[in-house]
């Protein structure tokens, strides 16, 4: 099942500007950390050493969170939007972004 393919503008849900480290897991290679500028129930922006492709599958793991499974709707320079295929549950979000911010 497609994600939507939304422009940086078009968002479903509330953003929240943060700077925070997570993993990422690219197919058929390793776990490691990048930095995300902000999150929504929805997705984040996190910033890529190799540029991924459009529509590219990749998971993203937040401290204390499973794996979320994403994919990738617009890329900027080294800098990409990607699109959760679950939303995150409202409660958990509230939860992860207090959390990210101490």
């Amino acid at each position: 099942m497609s994600v939507p393919h939304l422009q940086p503008t078009e968002r479903r849900s509330e953003r929240v500007a943060l700077d925070a480290i997570v993993s990422l897991r690219r197919p058929g290679q390793l776990n490691y950390r990048v930095r995300i500028f902000d999150v929504s129930l929805h997705g984040c922006r996190v910033e890529f050493v190799e540029r991924p492709r459009l529509e590219e599958r990749l998971w993203v793991k937040f401290d204390g969170l499973q794996l979320l499974e994403a994919e990738v709707c617009w890329i900027e320079g080294f800098a990409a939007g990607v699109n959760f295929v679950q939303p995150i549950h409202p409660a958990v979000f509230d939860r992860l972004v207090s959390t990210m911010r101490t």
